[in-house]
């Protein structure tokens, strides 16, 4: 089934990125012809970002196709981070076009030459804006949808198109009705916006492979599948492994009541990564057990007053996996720091002797963990 949904998303991407080809084909045609006929610098380099959205909706094809590749011996988890690279390979692309197109607008600025509009460039300017900004809106709708970074980006830089149009337009008609040349100069503002657009989508890009923060809603919305078990009292530390869009492996820890025998435990585990897997397409290869006190009020009580001391230092955002053995003595619990602690040995201590000073007969485990899912 996930297999058949890839394939479907893939088809999508290719079919998407074809239309954005033609029509990108058709207006580098129709602006370099106008550009050179009118001797218009910033018709030309309007035409040159349209050649370069070509060439990113090449990449964002051969991305797909890549990402779509199965698994192999040297790639266990598949080639779904190929599409973080063709995006970044856009972003390139674009960075090029930029910086060449800035280039080329300074030396207008420098030696200046006047463009001669016509009635038909004008209007041929007009249609071009309108169709990149249904082209636009187009693309970038279906890379929501399918949740592809590099068709979201080529939409985003077909709607900055758009914009870079309507001022190669507007510094037209200035001319036009009062004889100013503002050519060269809405050329380098093209250059500027078009390098930005290309730093943008770089970063987002190289965020993905580096292993960005997963969407909150998502994280909320495994955990609430997860305490849907019977018996399951906590969910914490839900790590997702991102292998491409809508490709994840992923681990958890669920917290559980301390009479759970291990073949129910063993049960409730294999039932957890088919729900995961069947409603989200996301597969958890490993759940770690945390076991909670339920014979004992005395412990209830220690719970309650240790949580207190924990939660009192600055920088803990949670307390949980709280477990209590009366015969060895001892009190073990985990606690969750933000990343704004600088020094998180030294919290760790302070904790630690807290909880020893009211219970100095135990001994005391704490374990801290980064903040991934909070």
């Amino acid at each position: 089934m996930i297999d058949v949904q890839n394939k479907l998303r893939s088809n999508i991407i290719i079919k998407t990125s074809i239309i954005g080809i033609v029509t990108n084909i058709l207006l580098v045609i129709l602006k370099a012809s106008i550009g050179f006929f009118t001797n218009s610098i910033a018709i030309i380099l309007d035409a040159v970002n349209n050649l370069s959205d070509v060439l990113s909706s090449s990449v964002t094809i051969i991305g797909s196709k890549l990402s779509e590749k199965k698994a192999d011996k040297e790639h266990p988890l598949g080639h779904g981070r190929g599409e973080y690279l063709s995006a970044m390979i856009v972003a390139s692309i674009i960075l090029y076009a930029g910086i060449t197109s800035l280039i080329e607008s300074i030396k207008k600025i420098i030696t200046p030459k006047f463009a001669e509009y016509s009635n038909v460039s004008i209007f041929i300017i007009s249609i071009s804006i309108i169709i990149k900004i249904i082209l636009g809106l187009y693309t970038k709708r279906i890379g929501r949808k399918v949740e592809s970074q590099a068709l979201t980006a080529s939409g985003t830089d077909a709607l900055v198109d758009a914009l870079i149009s309507t001022s190669v337009l507007a510094s037209a008609l200035i001319f036009i009705v009062y004889k100013i040349s503002l050519e060269a100069y809405v050329g380098a503002l093209i250059s500027f916006i078009i390098i930005k657009s290309g730093i943008k989508i770089l970063m987002e890009s190289i965020d993905e492979i580096l292993g960005k923060r997963v969407d909150k809603t998502l994280i909320n919305k495994i955990k609430k599948t997860i305490c849907e078990d019977h018996g399951i009292t906590g969910v914490y530390e839900l790590i997702l492994h991102n292998y491409g869009p809508k490709k994840y492996i992923g681990s958890v820890h669920i917290e559980v009541p301390d009479t759970m025998t291990a073949d129910k435990i063993d049960v409730l585990e294999r039932n957890i990564v088919d729900n995961i897997l069947a409603k989200y397409g996301i597969f958890l290869t490993g759940i770690s057990i945390y076991s909670i006190n339920t014979k004992n009020p005395e412990i209830a009580e220690m719970h309650l007053n240790i949580l207190k001391i924990a939660m009192n230092f600055d920088g803990v955002l949670q307390f949980h996996a709280f477990y209590v053995d009366l015969d060895l003595k001892t009190i073990r619990f985990d606690i969750i720091l933000d990343f704004s602690v600088s020094d998180k040995r030294k919290l760790h201590s302070e904790i630690k002797e807290a909880v020893k000073k009211v219970y100095p007969d135990f001994k005391i485990y704490i374990r801290t963990e980064i903040n991934t899912d909070i």
